[in-house]
């Protein structure tokens, strides 16, 4: 819901109602992703549910949507063709009508999502519950309820654990809160901050980057201790340009399982103090250019640094995947390649010399 949450802002505070869609699950091999949303007002529409292939059919629900409704598109049923979901996925979406009366905590989702706060949002889809009853949950407080005290606490629980790792899912529950029973689905939407992504190195392929780092949604830093280099109209799409010395830099921000560092500095004054503390953060994937040359020079001057075989392993090097890449856009795209197989486990061959299913779980 978050690509469309500017636009469908601007009904709700104008006091408008519309249709939301959201994809709550997925089986096989779904087009898109649980949190995907698509809202409907009059001949409107923003978002996307599955890609283009059931729009129409959803379009025509939310449109005239009054109550809370769990509709399941798919191969399973008679009109999965007719409504065109034919890649053999299953979906299940939530359809529910909106307006400041029916969701009066839009305006303070939307907030947190505008200032990078964690916040979930719990929305009962199925079961003894009452269908649609909403509860948002943020790391230090929480609003609405979807019932039972219980359950409450229950999903809090859950739903603090899930922002923590950024996941949105269902999960289940009995209809007091039991955890060992599943009679009632809570489908938890998570809108974590937009993980990390580092790049060290204030050079051609760094815009380049910066750039495709941003389209997949990273909050993106540019680092270089060169100020004649690192500067913001060098990198208009970076959230933020840093002059410092990358290891310090590195050194005293923020480094999670989900960021992203890439360094580019290509220098081994720069880049070995560098990954001497990159290797040993939490960081989720750590790449550097260079030559194969450079590389085995690099991690001779890492042992040297005291980094132990198991440490030098997290190290990409070269960045990226094999694509025969040559310009910074090219590599750019190879290492936006990287970052998305590692997400979510493809084998980065040919899909045309495949089988089996497209679409991965997450890694």
């Amino acid at each position: 819901m978050r690509d469309v949450l500017p636009e469908i802002m601007r009904w709700w505070r104008s006091g408008l109602r519309f249709g939301l869609a959201t994809v709550v699950s997925t089986f096989a091999s779904a087009p898109r992703p649980p949190g995907a949303a698509m809202a409907v007002r009059g001949d409107e529409v923003v978002g996307s549910v599955s890609g283009g292939c059931v729009e129409g059919a959803v379009f025509e629900l939310a449109a005239e949507i009054d109550e809370p409704v769990l509709q399941r598109y798919g191969v399973t049923d008679d009109d999965a063709f007719a409504v065109g979901l034919t890649c053999g996925g299953i979906i299940d979406i939530l359809v529910e009508p909106v307006s400041i009366e029916t969701y009066p905590e839009l305006g303070d989702i939307a907030r947190s999502v505008a200032a990078h706060e964690p916040v979930a949002v719990a929305t009962v889809v199925s079961g003894p519950g009452r269908m649609g009853a909403r509860r948002v949950v943020w790391p230090d407080r929480s609003s609405g309820t979807l019932g039972l005290d219980r359950l409450d606490e229950a999903v809090d629980d859950d739903a603090r654990g899930m922002l923590a790792q950024g996941v949105t899912a269902i999960r289940r529950y009995g209809p007091r809160g039991e955890r060992r029973l599943d009679d009632l689905a809570v489908f938890v939407h998570s809108f974590a901050p937009p993980p990390r992504l580092l790049v060290f190195g204030a050079i051609d392929f760094a815009a380049a980057v910066a750039r495709l780092g941003k389209f997949l949604g990273y909050h993106v830093t540019v680092c270089d201790a060169r100020p004649v280099f690192a500067t913001p109209k060098r990198f208009p799409e970076a959230d933020a340009v840093v002059v410092k010395w990358p290891h310090d830099y590195l050194a005293s921000t923020t480094v999670d399982e989900r960021t992203v560092i890439c360094v580019l500095t290509h220098d081994p004054k720069f880049d070995v103090p560098l990954l001497e503390v990159a290797l040993r953060t939490p960081a989720g994937y750590i790449g550097a250019m260079g030559s194969r040359r450079t590389h085995e020079d690099r991690l001779d001057r890492l042992r040297e640094a005291g980094l132990a075989e198991e440490e030098l392993a997290r190290l990409r090097s070269p960045i990226g995947l094999d694509l025969g890449a040559r310009t910074p856009e090219e590599t750019a795209v190879s290492i936006a390649a990287e970052l998305i197989q590692l997400r979510w486990g493809g084998s980065g061959r040919p899909l045309s010399d495949t089988a089996g299913r497209i679409h991965h779980e997450a890694s």
